[in-house]
């Protein structure tokens, strides 16, 4: 038996912190949030709002990134993409987490409320309750629909930034907040299939595992269309210009293009891999972020 002194644990730094709030996760739901700001402001919303949802929308977020790793540390450990994550190599013990993720909950609130109004703040504490209670504890493990059921809590942030600016929720608003919701499937399954062997070893029902790989792509074309329809839906109600109109069709063309790619490997019979998958997984993020963009211009420049 060795007298070596054991190793001490690592000490976790704020770089572990970070991580527990899935910094690139949150970076995407930020830009719904201060897009939808833009696109209700009808141009600048003002530093105050515009900083403290920032603040605030990263928090709240983070509250919820910290609290999904808490939970899923168990299967996180048994998946390569997730196995160094703090909570599973025990660099930040799981009752430090829980109180980081509490705090980051308790000052989200307070700052998006000090900075905007009640309305946005309850809604950034929904957004953290769904991800949490509905999706987290209760969806993912339970269906291969987790996704979208669960694209709920994703689709929040719009209207977090609508509320932080007007105090209210109108049917743009909601477009929005549908736009994402059926957005998030075609984002989500394009991941599940790069890496479905990694959810099949923990148990977790991905659509791909359980319904088969061609009938999830079946699901894309459906969602992905839905996803196109709804961009068309505010420029119908007048909400938007032609130019938007115009900037729209040019994504959702790129769109349809690489899910019908997508879709032509599955009708094949071959197996999907990762380089198949993955064109539609990252332009499903430009896609979004180009499209908030664009809405938000036009409301600024074009109506």
């Amino acid at each position: 038996m060795s007298d070596a002194p054991s190793a001490a644990p690592a000490r976790a730094t704020w770089r572990d912190y970070a991580t527990l709030t899935k910094p690139r996760v949150i970076s995407l739901l930020l830009l719904t949030t201060v897009g939808a700001m833009f696109i209700a402001a009808e141009g600048f919303p003002g530093w105050i709002p515009l900083l403290g949802l920032l603040i605030g929308g990263y928090m709240s977020a983070g509250a919820a990134g910290t609290y999904n790793m808490v939970y899923d540390a168990d299967v996180d450990g048994r998946m390569r993409r997730t196995a160094k994550r703090p909570t599973v190599t025990r660099v930040v013990p799981t009752r430090d987490a829980l109180r980081f993720a509490i705090a980051l909950t308790v000052l989200s609130f307070a700052v998006i409320w000090a900075s905007s109004n009640l309305l946005a703040a309850l809604l950034s504490w929904a957004g953290i309750a769904f991800y949490m209670l509905i999706y987290t504890m209760w969806l993912k493990r339970s269906t291969w629909q987790n996704i979208v059921i669960g694209g709920a809590a994703g689709a929040i942030p719009p209207l977090v930034g609508w509320a932080a600016v007007t105090n209210d929720l109108s049917l743009l608003a909601w477009c929005l907040f549908a736009l994402i919701f059926v957005w998030t499937p075609v984002h989500f399954w394009a991941l599940a299939l790069m890496i479905s062997e990694d959810y099949d070893a923990v148990g977790i029902p991905m659509a791909p595992s359980v319904i088969g790989e061609r009938a999830t792509v079946m699901q894309m074309v459906m969602y992905a269309g839905l996803t196109m329809i709804l961009t068309v839906i505010p420029f119908a109600l007048q909400e938007f210009s032609i130019a938007y109109f115009v900037a729209a069709l040019a994504l959702n063309v790129v769109l349809a293009m690489r899910v019908l790619r997508l879709y032509q490997v599955a009708r094949s019979g071959a197996r999907i891999d990762r380089a198949v998958a993955l064109p539609v997984y990252k332009y499903s993020m430009l896609y979004l972020a180009l499209l908030f963009l664009s809405m938000a211009l036009d409301r600024a420049f074009f109506v």
